[in-house]
């Protein structure tokens, strides 16, 4: 009689949580740190930030250590990520220097988007984590939802077809009555503000479901009300694009100009030659129509209505992707992405600085790839 072989099981190797640093501790820093404290792939060991009184709050909230320099903070812990969620001027002017110098002494780095509010730093962000070779992630946290994990699979198993159109609106829901100037410095007496620290969102998920931008054009102005209060910014912009699909895209948005009517503040539709599907509140539902019988639509609802809730969703990613060492191409969310997005917000800019013209945003950096992970 043959003698049964059973295999060992194997034991798996415990997940070593990452060693975390937050830089930046005004409310989305804050946000950032309460998704560390309750993620079990992450120890938040240090808090950082210049306002001494920020940094000592919050580490004594969650009994961490407080730092005032990000130099002091790399040099005195053993950290595995620094997330970057300072802001400054236009949301992003803060992001360069933490970032390079987190970067330089080998620690990968989550960035609160935009990446940067310049897209020449963005650019060198970039090179840098390939030069260091870590991970750079970016908090495009849009498309970390249930949704749009529902919407990936209308594509993935080819429901949708080939692309046809994208139509996209994302921004804020006010009007005149509700008006008041931007008071934050951060904001006030830039023109191309609401387009640097918001453009990156609704460009990130067309991207997302879409792939690459090749051609864009765009409309900016601002209301009258804004003109009569002297506020500079530009905040209703209308941008047509086209992907490298050939599929057609159309994103509007805007800051609080007027009020949205059908989908609310964050609507996506995205259109197949057989099937077509639109996202709802971000976060809340996907429905689905089939070409073959549009007039019985198949609703998915996440049971979801915080949109709060995409921060520990996108953080989790991050700190999985990392966690278990995936290609650098491969991580959700990149600085490549990232970029992308913002080159095609310089694109917009150029646009409408050229009376509308048709522009072909900056080409990105190509993918190398590591031999390392390219077994197949």
């Amino acid at each position: 009689m043959a003698r049964k072989i059973v295999a060992a099981k194997k034991r798996e190797k415990p997940v070593r949580p990452q060693r975390v640093g937050v830089v930046g501790l005004r409310g989305i820093g804050q946000s950032h740190a309460d998704c560390h404290m309750k993620d079990p792939l992450s120890k938040l060991v240090a808090v950082c930030d210049v306002v001494k009184e920020r940094a000592d709050s919050e580490a004594a909230k969650h009994k961490v250590k407080a730092y005032y320099s990000l130099s002091d903070m790399l040099k005195h812990e053993n950290l595995d990520i620094v997330d970057v969620a300072t802001g400054g001027f236009e949301n992003g002017s803060w992001h360069f220097e933490p970032a390079m110098e987190a970067m330089e002494a080998g620690k990968h780095v989550l960035v609160e988007k935009p990446l940067s509010n310049d897209v020449g730093e963005a650019r060198q962000m970039f090179a840098k984590a390939r030069e260091k070779i870590v991970y750079l992630g970016c908090n495009l946290n849009h498309y970390f939802t249930p949704p749009a994990e529902k919407a990936r699979e209308y594509i993935d198993s080819g429901q949708l077809g080939e692309l046809v159109y994208c139509l996209h609106k994302m921004g804020f829901s006010a009007g005149e009555e509700n008006y008041s100037p931007p008071g934050s410095s951060r904001f006030k007496g830039f023109p191309y503000a609401h387009l640097k620290a918001f453009l990156s969102h609704p460009f990130s998920v067309m991207r997302y479901f879409c792939g690459d931008v090749t051609h864009v054009q765009a409309f900016v102005t601002r209301p009258g009300f804004r003109r009569r209060a002297a506020d500079v910014m530009l905040s209703t912009v209308s941008i047509h694009v086209r992907f490298a699909n050939e599929a057609a895209g159309y994103l509007l948005s805007q800051r609080g100009d007027a009020a949205y009517g059908l989908g609310g503040w964050w609507s996506l539709e995205v259109a197949g030659t057989k099937g077509t599907f639109c996202i709802e509140n971000c976060i809340e539902k996907a429905t689905f129509w089939s070409a073959a019988n549009p007039s019985e639509p198949t609703t998915f609802n996440s049971g979801l209505t915080d949109f709060g809730l995409t921060f520990p969703r996108r953080i989790h990613a991050f700190l999985e992707d990392v966690s278990n060492g995936v290609p650098k191409e491969s991580l959700r969310a990149s600085a490549r992405d990232a970029l992308a997005a913002l080159e095609y917000t310089w694109a917009v800019m150029e646009s409408y600085e050229q009376g509308g013209i048709m522009v072909r945003p900056h080409p990105l950096p190509p993918i190398h790839g590591d031999p390392k992970t390219l077994l197949d």
